[in-house]
């Protein structure tokens, strides 16, 4: 009986913090900055979709993948090839030597356009693309990895790896690929102009319904069976195996799901700023990403928008000021934060804040009610299968 007072109690909180934080994003962001500066928190919030899926993984299913940015790139280039190739028709581009095909392929001497990017003149396709093709490519990864055992730093290290190869990809093949500078002059989708500062507001507000989207079905997850499988994996990895699950095919799936959220993330990007490019792929961009989930809180779906938030808006007022101070900035951010608050926000709120408004609800069963997942609470490091 009082179990169940307490999980009632923890979904009422759950939704009261949700609330809270898209009242910020949907009301007071739009009344106090101007297009500018909205535009730019769009741009963050797209990195949001990233830092929840990084709790998922990182957090709860202790997976700490450094190549994130492989799946943000994804899914914004393949946004951006819809996107460039409504701009390219041939009335758009009839000073070019070959009409009817993005510029870069023109001046890097391409006749036609290639078999590959056909199918992206239909914005459906592009659509399912974004979703299916980085889950194609986190399940190539995830099960060559995981049936292997491979785990911890060395999975990290891996995802690293495959994150700087797929940048030299697409820098080497900028015929097909926009090189280095990427995909860049984006104007309209199906017709209507992006560029406007009309259409900034609505693709902020879809970007930011989204995201609520993500933010409520990475509650259904850990609050699952999935979810608990995946703090005792975290926790007990052998003895969850041991109990007759298959732990491969388990990590594999919270590791799809964080590939979509970022394939998300990538696609908004590409609608909210007008361009993607493998900077956003590779191995700085990609440890950035996992930044921001460690300062918002690696067990806080909340505290991971929190800290994108965050630190996003200290990177560019610090980098419009003094830029060359900001990677220095990033750096200690990341070492203070892991020594001193492991927890990110989402600890500090939960150890210091939360404690004062809660101090009637001490324990239940011998766990605080403050350690079960609710707003920016987080879940607690050790747990173990006869636990949950």
């Amino acid at each position: 009986m009082m179990f169940s007072w307490v999980k009632r109690l923890t979904v009422r909180h759950q939704m009261l913090s949700i609330a809270l934080i898209f009242v910020f994003i949907a009301v007071l962001f739009p009344l106090s900055m101007d297009i500018f500066r909205l535009n730019l928190v769009g741009k963050y919030l797209t990195y949001a979709f990233v830092a929840v899926g990084l709790v998922l993984c990182w957090g709860y299913g202790g997976i700490l993948s450094l190549g994130q940015g492989i799946f943000f790139g994804l899914g914004g280039y393949c946004m951006a090839m819809f996107l460039k190739l409504e701009a390219s028709t041939v009335a758009d581009t009839k000073i070019q030597t070959t009409p009817g095909i993005p510029d870069f392929m023109d001046w890097n001497q391409l006749t036609q356009l290639p078999s590959f990017w056909q199918p992206f003149h239909s914005f459906s396709f592009t659509l399912l693309a974004i979703i299916v093709v980085p889950t194609i490519f986190a399940y190539i990864i995830g099960i060559a990895m995981f049936k292997r055992r491979v785990g911890g730093v060395y999975f990290a290290i891996i995802t690293q790896a495959i994150s700087a190869i797929m940048t030299i990809l697409i820098i080497g093949q900028q015929g097909y690929t926009g090189g280095i500078n990427g995909i860049t002059d984006l104007r309209t989708l199906l017709g209507w102009d992006i560029r406007t500062d009309h259409a900034k507001y609505i693709l902020y507000y879809i970007n930011a319904g989204c995201l609520l989207a993500v933010v409520l079905m990475s509650y259904f997850i850990i609050n699952s069976k999935l979810g608990r499988l995946l703090v005792a994996i975290r926790d007990k990895e052998d003895r969850v195996r041991f109990s007759g699950y298959d732990v491969a095919n388990i990590k594999t799936v919270i590791f799809c799901i964080s590939a979509i959220f970022s394939s998300i993330g990538g696609a908004l990007f590409t609608l909210q700023v007008g361009f993607m490019s493998p900077g956003f792929i590779g191995t700085a961009a990609s440890i950035e990403m996992v930044i921001f989930c460690a300062v918002g809180g690696r067990l806080s779906i909340l505290g991971a928008i929190y800290g994108t938030l965050l630190v996003n808006g200290a990177k560019s007022n610090i980098s419009e000021s003094l830029p060359e101070i900001w990677p220095f900035a990033m750096g200690a951010l990341f070492i203070v934060v892991v020594l001193l608050f492991p927890k990110g926000l989402a600890g500090i709120y939960q150890d210091r804040i939360r404690p004062l408004f809660s101090r009637g609800l001490k324990t239940v069963s011998g766990q605080s009610v403050a350690q079960r997942q609710d707003g920016l609470a987080v879940a607690p490091v050790k747990d173990n299968v006869s636990e949950r």
